[in-house]
């Protein structure tokens, strides 16, 4: 973790987010201290991203695959997107919880940043 970053609880981020649990709502104590936002997986994957939190739009099998390659450890869908039962079954096969928030991705980033957590790259 980055000098100055702050640790959040996955519970407290989805408090912040107004965000609800599709699956893994029993690792809701996890720590997270970094955010990534896109829709493009390939910018996630340049990023690093190990214990990260993924917020995206894209409810397929594909957000879940990055996921697991760049080790974040959750992945949020914005806009109220829910994936079909294949997405959160994978994704449970890989413990990697789901929520859904009805915030835009723009909102949500802002609100995390506001709470203090830092980028993927490790940047304020």
């Amino acid at each position: 973790m980055k000098s100055g970053s702050k640790l959040m609880k996955l519970s407290e981020l989805a408090r912040i987010l107004d965000a609800s649990f599709l699956s893994g709502e029993e690792q809701s104590d996890i720590e997270i201290f970094k955010v990534g936002a896109s829709d493009f997986m390939s910018d996630i994957l340049a990023a690093l991203s190990e214990g990260g939190v993924l917020l995206t739009g894209l409810i397929t099998i594909q957000a879940v695959k990055t996921a697991v390659i760049s080790g974040c450890s959750v992945i949020i869908f914005v806009r109220n997107k829910e994936p079909d039962s294949q997405v959160i079954e994978l994704a449970r096969m890989h413990d990697i919880p789901l929520l859904s928030t009805p915030c835009s991705m723009f909102v949500s980033c802002g609100r995390l940043y506001a709470e203090g957590l830092i980028g993927l790259s490790g940047s304020r």
